[in-house]
């Protein structure tokens, strides 16, 4: 998220650490991890046999191939208006009428709206909730169970650095597929970014996945449900800065487990492995020797289909030291390759300044699944910087950048999506997030519609 880094050192091996029960890594957190507001974090060592690889590794020759005409983008819903933040989007059949929808965080005006397509191309705009206390992540699901789709909204309160327990978690039922009745399921709590549906336990009711990004405290946590709008918050992370949380069977022993991406200067990816009841083993499966590498955003897809999915993540948060956002010389998108045994396996796609959100789909339909990132926090001063990219799998996990987009920018939000119901190739949906100079083409909500090409 939209953070200023803290910068002390740390340096996190790349070894895969033995699994820890839950109990014994909340233990450790305890001791490791110093108590009250404000306070910085301890330097933390792992020990590794091996040597502990530069960041530098992580920086690739890119090169500068041009796709501009592959979409053609078309702004939908509300005019610009004044610097909007746009922080997420979420692409979903709400009113499940056959038509697929766009429902996005609008964080400066306190907002949930609803881009319901009435018809094939034609779209309006509702706003679905108010006074959602700056809302940085929404998703979709059956809450309640009655058939329809209610809405999951995460609040950080403030997006900028604050360090009070001003985090809400709000879902909006869905009464009659246009209006919807807010619950407010847990407030003053860590600043939260994330929050994901899943029946983690098996009692066919749906739970949530919760990532905080707090500032100097937060955690990662599971929602064990307990009524029909009520949970009991189980903390498994007590760690700062986790922008993403994920929810897949990664071990595919039939129960479901987490990942979390998180930033500050941990700048690591933790796996939380379902062993039952449920009960938790987590540790670390990535980290970076780079305290400011600047972790930002993940996704998860079966990238080289397998039938296990892998994690697929970017490193572009344009803030750090500087007192100004801007792209740093790693800044680019990976992905950790599922080994099936436990282990990951990290490849590098490339390289992108400011890389935020990235999404796999199969974009020129050759049945390889491409990768898509936006860039937010590029050098703006510069009109040959690249607000949206294109990593081209080759078929054999080699990727080619290709430049989509140089406008609008700030984009910092992407979802795809088949728009228009014809089952052929994806389109991209964008939100621009302009809280920074400079302040010129701008976007709210852009549809990016394929070509023919």
């Amino acid at each position: 998220m939209l953070e200023n880094k803290t910068s002390t050192a740390r340096f996190v091996g790349m070894e895969r650490s033995p699994l820890i029960p839950l109990s014994v890594a909340l233990l450790l957190a305890s001791v490791l991890l110093p108590a009250g507001c404000g306070q910085p974090k301890e330097k933390r060592s792992v020990k590794s046999s091996q040597p502990r690889p530069s960041y530098t590794q992580y920086t690739t020759e890119s090169g500068k191939a041009e796709d501009l005409d592959r979409f053609s983008p078309m702004p939908v819903g509300a005019p610009v208006g004044k610097d909007p933040w746009i922080a997420h989007v979420r692409a979903v059949d709400l009113d499940q009428d056959g038509l697929m929808d766009v429902i996005f965080c609008e964080a400066k005006h306190n907002q949930i709206n609803w881009l319901r397509q009435t018809a094939p191309g034609t779209f309006e705009e509702i706003t679905i909730a108010e006074d959602m206390n700056a809302p940085v992540h929404v998703e979709a699901a059956d809450m309640d169970q009655d058939g329809d789709l209610d809405v999951i909204v995460s609040s950080m309160s403030m997006v900028f650095p604050n360090n009070d327990r001003i985090g809400i978690i709000y879902i909006l039922e869905n009464l009659d597929n246009r209006n919807f009745e807010n619950h407010l399921i847990i407030e003053n709590i860590e600043r939260v970014t994330d929050a994901r549906a899943a029946d983690f336990d098996g009692d066919g009711q749906m739970d949530l996945a919760v990532g905080q990004f707090g500032y100097d405290q937060g955690s990662v946590s599971w929602m064990h449900r307990t009524g029909p709008w009520t949970f009991e918050r189980k903390v498994l992370l007590d760690l700062s800065g986790t922008v993403n949380v994920g929810v897949a069977d990664f071990d595919h022993n039939g129960k479901l487990d987490m990942v979390a991406l998180v930033s500050q200067q941990w700048e690591e990816i933790h796996i939380f492995l379902n062993v039952g009841q449920p009960d938790y083993y987590t540790r670390v499966i990535w980290g970076s020797t780079n305290e400011d590498y600047s972790l930002s955003g993940m996704s998860l897809a079966d990238i080289n289909q397998d039938g296990f999915m892998d994690i697929l993540f970017s490193n572009g948060d344009g803030f750090g030291p500087n007192p100004e956002p801007g792209p740093k010389p790693w800044h680019g998108v990976q992905y950790l390759e599922n080994q099936k045994s436990g282990r990951f396996l990290f490849r590098r796609l490339g390289d992108l300044g400011g890389a935020y959100s990235p999404i796999a789909a199969d974009i020129d339909q050759d049945g390889d699944i491409d990768v898509v990132a936006p860039a937010a926090f590029n050098d703006w001063n510069d009109p040959e910087s690249i607000s949206l990219a294109w990593f081209r799998n080759d078929g054999h996990q080699k990727f080619e950048r290709r430049v989509l987009a140089y406008k609008p920018i700030y984009l910092i939000t992407l979802d795809v999506a088949d728009m228009d119901g014809d089952g052929g190739k994806p389109w991209l949906i964008t939100g621009g997030f302009h809280s920074h100079p400079p302040f010129r083409d701008e976007s709210r909500i852009t549809l990016w519609q394929p070509t023919g090409e």
